[in-house]
């Protein structure tokens, strides 16, 4: 229940709660005219506040709170909490900053020390209203507490009271059937479904759509071609992921690296030596085969045919001439020899360091081969980051092209699927419908009496589940509002009772424009009497002359009103004490 609502500007109204019946009066003044008016005293901004300060998403240039003469205004609000026992909940939220929601004592459930205020993010105390409100169990999908927020307080801003079940125009039924079947105690998993199906829907039409277009046609692709190459890049994902995960990095790899170009070099330019020095020892071994010594023999033959008998000193020189070509020939060769020893020597000294450098060279290889540097394991990891950003681009797009290649019957026969299911949900949970039904037309016959057929008809579609509030009328707007009202305070006591929503109910006075003034005063009877017997508290914002028709009309709603009484004074006499926007 709410207790207190304040705020830091001292012009505020500040509003004091009780259990039970709280009426907020909007009133004239003795000095009213005909043009003033009630619409800004401040009686939807009462609800606008409650919201904001219970986790709603604010928007600056939409809200009703946005206006800048408010942005420096913290509100406070205190209510009871069910995870509190005897103390309340302080829930401080600032136009300012509206993203801190500020919290005493601590709900979190953290370890942190209790004194003082407790700082969450909006999505935080979201997820807590969640837990402990509606208790919501933290594996769901399609439904909302925010949601169903709206159905306890609705919002004139919003377009809530156009119809029960949906609390603004862009919900889908099958979203506000989802929380409806939470809150009534049905099987929301199966109605969340639905929503599931119209998701599916809505997206192979938008994609159907989309395809014509010739790049985004590309972009989609067909399941066929994108299931290989999800294969493909799946394979290149795991192959990286070895590689990094069984990367050893390599200390100085750059010095190793470069050792081991230089061993490389170092052997590539022996090998070219090798192949100068064995041209040259063929050479020399060719040029050691063809040195001889000098023949002159042939000479004294030669003369002693001729007849002709050579001196004893010429024979002596031959002797000398023989003897000094037989010293050249041998120093010839023996020069060859030793160029050709020296080479011999180069190419087995060139053997022996190639075998030693062959063998570093292969250390070197198997250090490198076996890791490598840092910023080799850096560009492993960034292709590894490249694939999987690129596999999981391509799933998204394997179930986008999917969903557009799934056909609309399959889709509609699931549909089908999920309607008898709810359907034989619903059988087995003929008891609870029926109370629900009781309840509503209990609600209904007290406004109204026994002349109206009057029903709440649950039933599954094939696109949503179905919840139909229904009170013989004449298409009446004011009968359509009573209605509403029937059919909000069915679903909150349901809620409570179940632990399944909070205990309060807030209505805007717009819910009783054009309704007749008994049934203005059975509904806030009923609301009392139901508040008081479910132990809840039920708020309702009203003007003072619809007010005065209702207590007319029987009602005894006196003790019902509480502080402030707001009015038309165009200056001070609304909720917030000032005029703006």
């Amino acid at each position: 229940m709410f207790r207190h609502l304040r705020a830091s500007d001292e012009r505020f109204k500040s509003v004091d709660f009780h259990e039970g019946l709280n009426l907020v009066v909007a009133d004239t003044t003795k000095e009213s005219t005909e043009t003033d008016t009630r619409n800004g005293a401040g009686k939807s901004g009462l609800i606008e506040v409650l919201h904001f300060l219970l986790g709603a998403k604010f928007e600056r240039r939409k809200s009703f709170l946005g206006k800048e003469e408010l942005r420096h205004i913290d509100f406070q609000l205190d209510l009871d909490w069910p995870t509190l026992s005897g103390q309340s909940l302080q829930v401080r939220r600032s136009l300012e900053k509206p993203n801190d929601i500020y919290l005493y004592p601590d709900i979190t459930g953290s370890r942190l020390a209790p004194e003082g205020r407790r700082r969450v993010a909006l999505t935080e105390w979201q997820q807590l209203i969640e837990r402990d409100l509606f208790s919501i169990p933290n594996e769901r999908r399609g439904i909302s507490a925010r949601s169903m927020l709206s159905l306890f307080m609705r919002r004139v801003g919003s377009n809530a009271f156009n119809e029960p079940i949906r609390t603004w125009p862009q919900q889908t039924l099958a979203e506000a059937g989802a929380n409806l079947a939470y809150l009534l105690g049905l099987d929301w998993q199966l109605a969340s479904k639905y929503r599931e199906l119209a998701t599916r829907e809505s997206t192979r039409r938008q994609l159907s759509a989309a395809t014509k277009d010739p790049v985004w046609g590309k972009i989609v692709g067909r399941s066929s071609e994108l299931r290989g190459q999800i294969s493909d890049v799946q394979q290149r994902v795991n192959e990286l992921e070895n590689q990094v995960s069984s990367f050893r990095v390599v200390p100085e790899y750059e010095r190793l690296q470069t050792r081991a170009d230089e061993i490389d070099q170092r052997i590539r330019h022996m090998r070219n030596e090798d192949v100068v020095d064995r041209r040259n020892l063929i050479d020399l071994e060719a040029a050691m085969q063809d040195v001889s010594d000098p023949d002159i023999d042939y000479l004294e033959r030669v003369y002693a045919d001729l007849g002709v008998s050579l001196p004893e000193s010429v024979t002596r020189r031959y002797d000398e001439v023989r003897d000094f070509h037989a010293s050249v020939v041998r120093n010839r060769r023996n020069y060859l020899e030793t160029e050709a020893s020296a080479v011999r020597e180069r190419l087995a000294g060139r053997e022996a360091e190639r075998v030693q450098l062959g063998e570093e060279q292969s250390r070197l290889l198997r250090t490198l081969n076996e890791g490598g540097a840092l910023d080799a394991l850096t560009a492993l990891q960034q292709a590894l980051a490249h694939e999987r950003a690129l596999l999981e681009s391509l799933r998204n797009r394997f179930e986008a092209a999917q969903t557009l290649e799934a056909s609309g019957a399959e889709i509609k026969a699931e549909r089908a699927q999920v309607e008898n299911q709810m359907r034989a949900d619903l059988v087995e949970r003929d008891r609870i419908i029926d109370e629900i039904s009781v309840r509503f037309r209990e609600y209904a016959l007290r406004l109204y009496g026994s002349d109206r057929s009057a029903y709440l008809a649950i039933e599954p579609t094939a696109s949503y589940l179905k919840l139909l509030p229904h009170i013989a009328s004449k298409d009446s707007r004011g009968i359509g509002n009573m209605v509403m009202f029937c059919f909000d305070l069915t679903v909150a006591v349901t809620a409570h009772r179940a632990d399944r929503g909070p205990d309060f109910l807030v209505h805007d006075s717009h819910l009783f424009d054009g309704v007749d003034e008994r049934q203005v005063a059975r509904a806030l009877e009923l609301a009392s009497e139901v508040a008081d017997t479910e132990g809840m508290q039920y708020i309702a914002t009203i003007n003072s002359d619809d007010l005065a028709k209702a207590e007319t009309a029987g009602a005894r709603l006196q003790y019902s009103v509480i502080p402030p009484r707001l009015t038309d004074a165009y200056e001070d006499g609304g909720l917030f004490g000032f005029r703006f926007g």
